[in-house]
């Protein structure tokens, strides 16, 4: 029996990450926290800056809290290139307004959506209690609005489905409108069009 070397594991991860990212792939897998939501919003920042062409985020998250799912939200509402996103297996809770508010977005197969309402544990006095209860309500509904503004639904509809922990199919998810199109042999998928951004030398034109 062979034991793999942790620090071959890691190269081989750092390699695979770096490969990808010079293509200007990304990836959010496994619990959307607040480490997760800072590193890809450096990656989508960077890339930004380094060019024009449409973005691939690949996601496969299937939990998550508010605040890392806002903070992502609003990085895609800034960057100046389009973000699509190929989710596969399962986008859950939070990380389904971040997959809602991108540009283009492919669901595999097998993916699982899920609306779902935020875990929380608070700790404090009853007064810290009644404020962290509050922040939190606040947060959801900023998440619940932009899930509405990208499906097309009212706040009041997502929150109901998320309350009810309402799972979607990829094609129950299109219907739904948060996603675009489900990945199959017979798809016709497309590249988003390269939004150029700043100016250019008349020599260059």
């Amino acid at each position: 029996m062979t034991v793999e070397d942790p620090r071959d594991v890691a190269e081989v991860g750092d390699w695979l990450a770096q490969n990808l990212f010079s293509r200007r792939v990304v990836q959010l897998t496994g619990p959307l926290d607040d480490r997760a939501a800072t590193d890809l919003a450096a990656q989508l920042m960077t890339l930004d800056a380094l060019g024009d062409d449409p973005v691939e985020l690949r996601m496969d998250c299937p939990s998550g809290t508010l605040a890392a799912a806002l903070s992502l939200v609003d990085v895609l509402g800034l960057v100046g290139v389009p973000v699509q996103a190929f989710a596969s297996g399962r986008v859950h809770g939070p990380a389904v307004a971040v997959l809602a508010v991108c540009d283009h977005r492919t669901l595999a197969g097998h993916t699982s959506v899920r609306l779902t309402e935020p875990e929380a544990e608070f700790h404090g006095s009853a007064a810290q209690l009644g404020a962290q209860a509050d922040a939190l309500r606040e947060q959801w509904t900023s998440l619940c609005a932009c899930i509405a503004r990208a499906a097309d639904r009212s706040v009041e509809e997502v929150g109901a489905d998320a309350a009810a922990g309402r799972y979607f199919t990829p094609d129950e998810a299109v219907a739904y409108g948060l996603a675009d199109e489900v990945a199959r042999r017979d798809a016709d998928i497309h590249r988003l069009p390269v939004r150029r951004i700043g100016f250019q030398p008349d020599g260059l034109r």
